[in-house]
């Protein structure tokens, strides 16, 4: 078992390139079956300014390679997806 605290101490890096993403802000949990859909990062290169804020990337579980002692290794995200994006797509909500 792992707590969300010892996730966010881990740094986000595409297995491809080595990019580094940045680190998990928050989890998408699905309430129904009690797990874990989507990890959120917020970008690294992108900072929110005085009033703005920065923009935060969904990449979901099965994207996820490797959970390691220092970093989590994920696929290339082909096409990032917003969180505010996702969020405003969901007719569920």
């Amino acid at each position: 078992m792992i707590k969300l605290s010892e996730l966010q101490v881990k740094e986000v890096i595409i297995i491809d390139d080595g990019r580094r993403l940045g680190h998990i802000s928050d989890l998408e949990i699905d309430t129904d079956n009690g797990r874990i859909i989507a990890i959120v990062i917020i970008l690294k290169e992108k900072t929110g300014g005085f009033f703005g804020k920065p923009d935060e990337l969904i990449i979901h579980w099965d994207q996820i390679v490797r959970i390691g002692s220092d970093v989590i290794l994920v696929n290339e995200v082909k096409k990032p997806k917003l969180y505010s994006e996702a969020f405003s797509n969901d007719k569920n909500l």
